[in-house]
C-alpha cells in the first residue's frame, strides 16, 4: 500500500487540474481553474512558493517542463485557447511565448524527447494538434499543425522516447541522419492514433481502435529496460487499455482493467514498469505486469480533500 509523503496546502481558489514534478524533482508546478499556474519549491519536504503565473483568462488543464538543458521553462495550456510557455531567469518567472492559433480549448501540452531539440506538441479541441518548435538561430518559434487529428476534438498528445527499445534501430529506414519523431494522441472520436514525421509535415501511421467512448489520456511508456514500445490509453468507457509494439508497425491491445467510474488519467514511472491510473473513483491506483503478462494492481490510494482532482472533463466541452 502507497501512503501520503506529504501534503501541500497550494493556495489555488479552485480546481486543481495537474501537477507536475521537474526533471530532478525538486519543484512542483500544479495549474487551476483559477486561471493560475503556480511553482513551489519543494526541496528537504519543504513547498515554498516561488512562481504565482498569471497570463491565462480560462481554466489552466495541463502543464509540462521541458528539459532543464533549456533552462526552467513551463508550458501550459487552457480554456481560454492559449498555450504559453514560462521561463524563469534568475529566480523570476515572466512570460516567454505564448501560441493563440487554436480555435477552442487547448486541453494537453508535452515537451518532445530533448534529443529532438526543443520542441512542444499540444492538442485542442479544435480537432488539430500543433508542433511548436524553437529555431535558435533566429530566436523564434515554428508552428505546425496537424488537420483534423480527431474529430470533435483532441484530448491528450504523449511522446516515443528518443531512446528505442534495444533491438530496435533508433534511426528510420527513410531517414537514416535523424532520430525518427513519433507521438500518440487520444480524442473524442474514441481513437488513439499514431503519428510520424515526414520531411516538414506530420502523418498519420495507425489508428487504434478498442475503446468506445471519448480517450481522456494517452501515455507512452519510457523505454529504459523495456524490450517493446508500449502505450496507455484511458477513456470515458471506464477503460485502460495497454498497447505494445516490437516495431511501431503493428499494435497489440490489452484492456488492463474496466474500473468503475471514468478513468481520466495514465502515467508511467519512470522506467517504465509501473502505470499509475486515476480518475472518477476517486481513486489513485498503481499496476505493474507479472511474468507471465498479466497485470496486476499493486496499491490504491483514495484521493483526500484537497488533493490533486483529476476529473476534467470540462476540457473538450
Amino acid at each position: 500500500m502507497t501512503s501520503i509523503l506529504n501534503s501541500i496546502d497550494t493556495g489555488h481558489e479552485d480546481m486543481i487540474h495537474d501537477a507536475e514534478v521537474d526533471y530532478y524533482g525538486l519543484r512542483l508546478a500544479t495549474c487551476s481553474s483559477d486561471h493560475s499556474v503556480k511553482v513551489y519549491d519543494i526541496k528537504n519536504g519543504a513547498h515554498n512558493l516561488i512562481g504565482d503565473l498569471k497570463g491565462h483568462s480560462g481554466p489552466v488543464w495541463q502543464i509540462a517542463w521541458s528539459h532543464p538543458k533549456f533552462g526552467n521553462l513551463l508550458a501550459s495550456c487552457s480554456y481560454d485557447r492559449k498555450v504559453i510557455i514560462w521561463r524563469e531567469v534568475q529566480g523570476k518567472w515572466s512570460q516567454y511565448y505564448e501560441y493563440s492559433n487554436h480555435d477552442s480549448s487547448v486541453n494537453s501540452v508535452q515537451f518532445a524527447p530533448s534529443e529532438f531539440g526543443l520542441i512542444l506538441a499540444c492538442g485542442s479541441s479544435d480537432g488539430t494538434i500543433s508542433i511548436l518548435t524553437y529555431q535558435s538561430e533566429t530566436n523564434t518559434w515554428d508552428a505546425k499543425k496537424i488537420q483534423n487529428a480527431h474529430t470533435i476534438g483532441c484530448n491528450a498528445v504523449s511522446w516515443c522516447p528518443a531512446i528505442t527499445p534495444a533491438f530496435e534501430p533508433a534511426y528510420d529506414n527513410t531517414q537514416s541522419t535523424t532520430l525518427q519523431k513519433r507521438l500518440v494522441s487520444g480524442g473524442c472520436d474514441n481513437l488513439v492514433k499514431i503519428w510520424k514525421e515526414e520531411g516538414d509535415h506530420w502523418v498519420k501511421e495507425h489508428k487504434l481502435e478498442v475503446h468506445s467512448d471519448w480517450v481522456r489520456d494517452v501515455s507512452w511508456a519510457p523505454s529504459i529496460g523495456l524490450h517493446r514500445h508500449v502505450i496507455a490509453s484511458c477513456s470515458q468507457d471506464r477503460r485502460v487499455v495497454i498497447w505494445t509494439s516490437e516495431d511501431c508497425q503493428s499494435w497489440s491491445s490489452t484492456v488492463l482493467h474496466t474500473f468503475e467510474d471514468v478513468v481520466w488519467n495514465v502515467s508511467w514511472s519512470l522506467n517504465g514498469n509501473i502505470l499509475a491510473v486515476s480518475g472518477g473513483d476517486n481513486k489513485i491506483t498503481l499496476w505493474k505486469q507479472a511474468l507471465e503478462g498479466s497485470w496486476q494492481c499493486i496499491s490504491d490510494v483514495s484521493k483526500g480533500q484537497g488533493a490533486l482532482n483529476s476529473n476534467n472533463d470540462q476540457r473538450a466541452l
